[in-house]
């Protein structure tokens, strides 16, 4: 009897999806949870798991084709995997083959599902698998690193034996509950595991070939190639960004897999003000040059976990914001004094504490309440913040990370020296939590000690701007016709010109420097 899987409902308002990847081929055995498909829709990126038992009867779309909520995404013969006679009735299908092996193999592989590792948690990403198919694992053997909204987590193994076969790639999301990997047992576990790989081989070197004629054939088409289904083949997001540029997504010649209208298309077919096909079409081959082979000497790597969000924002940023960056040089001199007594008084401090306040003070003069505010374009609005939570910009071995100090403006020298200290200790041990790096109005970024003159830092969107602190050192400067030597920071600050003019930049950045050149001022704002 065959079971049609519809997609689900996986989001709220989510009437669509886009199929990214299959899991399964036609004639797999499936057992209930068993990663299907994966899906892209506006909101999420999810693995489907198998709700039912059984053999993949037939799949019904293809990779890349736009498939709505309640469509039927493939059939699972519920028969097939019941029972090894049924298996065999329908005879001489190809599917009944591989069927027999699935049953002994069950019985000595242990199953491993992505546990609960948090409370809301639903899914994660596989960041770095950490042993290999047909490896051997004692109990506790770290198994793979996986990211979540909330942590990093590395999760060891359960049981020990042999790592049968992983069933997710890195960079891919996981479902909680879904089997990342099966472990063999000393007994029969490692044979019963060889006919599996065997088994699917035949399917996938039949499928690889597949794409290869689809770049040649995109170039001749019409622009914008579309799925069975008549809709052009994009993802969500790209959909999305077409919107929001402005140009018609049924117009794009696609260079992607199967003719699917990428990201880079769509900003180049906007550069070049819509010009027409019949000018795009010639260029679909010249997109495709980068994607040459790479030399033995090459190392390609996927961009995953952490670094794929940064990549993101801030890509994002510099799509959206009109960047313009205003340099100055600040005398830190007397902060300095200030910082020395205030050690001496047993308050470690550095520079950081003093800036923040510097800037929250600038910022709540009502000239430069543009700066502390979140926009929407999209919306055609600004919200101008009337709190002030600052994000410190930290370096970490994952990579660049928010942490944000809520309502600076109400917290003492001291308290923020101490949570400054907290929030470093737990950016570096990767514990920070998801509601820790987000919300902030304003951020600050330091590359002081890695020397430099000074750089231009990006926006942190949907924000307006962003501080860069630099390397303060002893320079030699004229004060009142006097060669003296001072300590000097080069200061920048990146703006979004769209909402913030450049003499109200200037004006904000004048305002901290002439708040630390003379902390008094400071303290009498405080």
């Amino acid at each position: 009897m065959a079971f049609e899987f519809k997609l689900p409902d996986i989001g709220e308002g989510v009437v669509e999806g886009e199929l990214v990847k299959w899991l399964v081929n036609q004639g797999d055995e499936v057992q209930e949870d068993t990663p299907l498909f994966e899906v892209l829709t506006d909101k999420v990126s999810a693995v489907i798991p198998s709700p039912r038992a059984g053999t993949v009867s037939k799949t019904m779309f293809e990779e890349g084709d736009i498939v709505p909520v309640g469509a039927v995404v493939l059939t699972i013969d519920e028969a097939a995997g019941a029972s090894a006679p049924k298996a065999q009735a329908p005879a001489k299908t190809s599917a009944a083959a591989p069927a027999a092996p699935a049953p002994a193999q069950s019985a000595d592989v242990f199953e491993f599902k992505l546990p609960d590792i948090g409370e809301g948690v639903v899914e994660g990403e596989l960041v770095k698998w950490l042993v290999q198919d047909g490896e051997s694992v004692v109990e506790d053997t770290p198994l793979f690193e996986v990211l979540t909204d909330k942590v990093s987590a590395v999760i060891p193994s359960p049981k020990a034996g042999t790592v049968a076969k992983r069933m997710f790639a890195e960079g891919d999301i996981v479902p909680v509950g879904a089997v990342v990997v099966t472990i063999a047992g000393s007994g029969g576990g490692a044979s019963t595991d060889t006919p599996a790989p065997s088994a699917a081989a035949p399917v996938t070197a039949a499928k690889a070939p597949a794409p290869a004629p689809t770049p040649a054939a995109a170039p001749a088409a019409t622009p914008a190639r579309k799925s069975a289904g008549g809709r052009v083949r994009a993802t969500p997001a790209t959909r999305k960004l077409a919107r929001t540029m402005g140009v018609d997504i049924t117009e794009i010649p696609g260079t992607g897999d199967h003719g699917r209208v990428t990201k880079q298309d769509v900003q180049t077919w906007a550069a070049r003000g819509q010009q027409g096909s019949s000018q795009a079409a010639p260029r679909a081959p010249v997109q495709q040059a980068p994607v040459a082979a790479p030399s033995q000497d090459d190392e390609v790597r996927k961009i995953i976990g952490l670094r794929r969000r940064i990549s993101d924002n801030m890509r994002m940023s510099r799509d959206k914001n009109a960047h313009f960056t205003y340099v100055d040089e600040i005398d830190f001199t007397e902060v300095s004094k200030l910082k020395n007594q205030l050690r001496s008084a047993g308050v470690k401090t550095t520079f950081l504490p003093f800036v923040m306040k510097a800037v929250i003070t600038a910022l709540k003069d009502p000239e430069f309440e543009h700066l502390n505010a979140w926009t929407d374009y999209e919306a055609g609005t600004i919200t101008i913040k009337r709190s002030y939570h600052l994000g410190i910009a930290a370096a970490t071995d994952a990579g660049l990370l928010v942490p944000v100090i809520f309502d600076a403006d109400k917290k003492s020298v001291r308290t923020l020296v101490d949570e400054l200290g907290q929030l470093g200790q737990a950016a570096r041990e990767g514990q920070l939590p998801v509601s820790q790096l987000s919300g902030s109005t304003f951020t600050i970024t330091s590359l002081g000690k890695l020397g430099g003159m000074f750089a231009t830092p990006i926006i942190n969107t949907p924000e307006t701007a962003i501080l860069g602190l630099h390397k303060i050192e002893k320079r030699p400067v004229v004060v009142d016709d006097q060669i003296v030597i001072r300590e000097r920071m080069y200061m920048s600050c990146s703006f979004d010109h769209r909402m913030i003019d450049g003499h109200v930049g200037a004006a904000f950045i004048q305002r901290v420097k002439a708040l630390l050149e003379q902390p008094a001022l400071l303290m009498a704002e405080l």
